[in-house]
């Protein structure tokens, strides 16, 4: 092994690790800084040079997941969110249609926008609520997050890893559509009946709910610019527009406003996620530079990863380990050498997304949840979570991987 092959081995190991642990002992840094350190690494240390640094970042991926976070942005700020979700609660006059409601309402915006940007909207609407009518809000919480887990998987658009799968793959947005919104669709069905299942004292007795949502401030006008903003962005992904133009013209447009000032817009952007994608990029590319030759590429093939259900396995895994978005970049190398590389990413694009229902940990949109629950002093624990999350991961997962083996 050559230097910049010992230097590139335990760089990409010394970054995955702490990308999976999340922090590295005595020092501040999170996973956004330990991928850019990284990253940084790669280039002091000779596997990469500054100009093929560079050239590793999918300015696409960035471009596209920025755009995104203006759009979820001016939403929130607008006060769209809120007019939407009030309208859709007030017509949940029962628990068991509060949770449908809540479960549908997760899963379709997790679809067309980033499900963690849903996640930090919905758990506080839904708090909201619940705790208005004197229910149980753990099932409605726990529900909101694995729902919007299932719908994002519909979609190039619905969450990160989706983005850089969208990129790498080239796989256009209605076929990407159409082979993964049958899953999502499953997902959220199985959301509603696991949930039902495990939490039935909650569902139990029949009892008439009036549930009502205080909207706040609304910026009517901005609410309409943004809605056909977003109506204007689906159409454009449907017609074959890159994702990336389009995501960065709308969010652009929508910055041209006499209202709503741009820091209030800024504030909502999720600027530590691009910087771990830049630093997970360029780490990615040094490692496979210094030590992907074709020999190693055919011994990982050996493993038969090119089977659906192997890779859809072996994804879920490794996605519980590292995170979803480290665990595609992983994947990346050796997925144009599979018979079938459309197929293999759709199956990457399944396995990482469903296996963040898994556990508490599983996904950041899991924690971001979890996190509103416990400000507001209702945590989340570990089991129950795990009493939803663990059947709904087997059982979703089970039927996505039969249905792109079937199909």
């Amino acid at each position: 092994m050559t230097p910049d092959s010992a230097a590139a081995l335990i760089i990409l190991v010394l970054t995955y690790v702490g990308v999976a642990a999340g922090r590295i002992p005595g020092l501040r840094l999170d996973r956004a800084g330990i991928a850019f350190l990284g990253g940084a690494a790669m280039i002091a240390l000779g596997p990469l040079s500054l100009e093929e640094a560079f050239r590793a970042i999918d300015f696409d991926t960035i471009a596209l997941l920025l755009g995104m976070m203006i759009v979820v942005a001016h939403l929130k700020v607008s006060g769209a969110f809120r007019a939407l979700g009030g309208l859709a609660i007030d017509h949940a006059h029962a628990p068991f249609v509060l949770l449908v409601i809540v479960t549908v309402l997760a899963g379709v915006l997790s679809a067309f926008l980033v499900n963690d940007a849903i996640c930090l909207v919905m758990a506080p609407i839904v708090l909201q609520v619940v705790r208005a009518l004197d229910r149980n809000p753990l099932p409605y919480l726990i529900a909101v997050a694995t729902a919007s887990n299932c719908g994002s998987v519909a979609t190039i658009t619905g969450n990160p890893q989706n983005m850089v799968i969208g990129t790498l793959s080239k796989i256009p947005y209605p076929a990407f559509a159409a082979a993964l919104a049958p899953v999502a669709a499953f997902g959220l069905v199985a959301v509603i009946i696991v949930v039902r299942l495990v939490y039935a004292q909650e569902f139990a007795f029949k009892s008439e709910l009036e549930p009502h949502l205080f909207r706040g401030h609304m910026h009517k006008g901005q609410v309409v610019k943004a809605s056909v903003t977003c109506l204007a962005l689906a159409i454009a992904f449907f017609a074959g527009v890159p994702p990336a133009k389009a995501a960065i013209l709308g969010g652009a447009f929508l910055l041209l406003t006499r209202q709503i000032k741009p820091r209030r817009i800024y504030r909502e952007l999720d600027g530590p996620l691009l910087i771990l994608f830049a630093g997970m990029f360029v780490v990615v590319a040094g490692a496979e530079k210094a030590l992907l030759t074709p020999d190693r590429i055919a011994m990982a093939r050996a493993f038969g990863l090119d089977m659906v259900w192997r890779l859809s396995l072996f994804t879920a895994v490794l996605s519980n380990i590292v995170s979803n978005v480290p665990a595609v970049l992983a994947l990346r190398p050796f997925i144009p050498t599979f018979p079938d590389p459309q197929r293999a990413w759709l199956v990457v694009a399944m396995s990482s997304t469903l296996a963040g229902n898994f556990t508490l940990l599983g996904s950041v949109a899991n924690l971001i949840v979890a996190e509103h629950a416990r400000a507001e002093g209702t945590p989340i624990s570990f089991w129950a979570y795990f009493k939803v999350g663990a059947p709904l991961t087997v059982v979703t997962l089970a039927a996505g991987t039969a249905w792109l083996m079937w199909r």
